[in-house]
């Protein structure tokens, strides 16, 4: 409910409310696939944007979503439920890198990042992640937890 402009509403009816049960399964499922549409749109925007600046700076965008959206699967709906019995719809969440074609395109092999584009990774994933791409040298730093660890090239 209020996710995305009104420009995005391409998939109708949507539900207009927070109160879901006043909606249809069509209606939620359609208010949800127009967020995706926004947030793809989003996601594109800040894409190009860097990529103005890929060719004198190091680009790259690394985007988690916070968590997952249960869409009425088992009656159970949006999120928040604690993790131990939270449905995976809640728990898996949707993930994204792009790199520029530039400097950090060199420094990873693409070819290994396609390779692992299917496992799963969580949240606990981000931090270590963050500290290989931004080459922080620490004790607390896992590189198996690190999603780019295995693509990240040798000096």
């Amino acid at each position: 409910y209020k996710r995305y402009p009104k420009e995005f509403e391409k998939f109708t009816p949507v539900c207009k409310t927070n109160q879901l049960e006043n909606c249809t399964k069509e209606e939620i499922s359609n208010a949800y696939d127009n967020a995706i549409l926004y947030t793809d749109y989003f996601l594109s925007k800040a894409i190009n944007f860097l990529k103005k600046y890929s060719n004198t700076h190091e680009a790259g965008l690394l985007y988690v979503s916070d968590h997952g959206e249960s869409l009425g699967e088992n009656g159970i709906y949006l999120h928040g439920m604690p993790y131990a019995i939270a449905p995976k719809a809640q728990t898996h969440v949707a993930s994204l890198i792009w790199l520029d074609n530039g400097q950090m395109a060199h420094e990873y092999d693409i070819n290994k990042i396609k390779q692992n584009k299917d496992k799963e990774y969580s949240h606990d994933n981000l931090f270590d992640t963050l500290l290989g791409l931004f080459e922080v040298k620490t004790e607390v730093y896992k590189k198996e937890l690190d999603i780019l660890n295995e693509a990240r090239k040798e000096d």
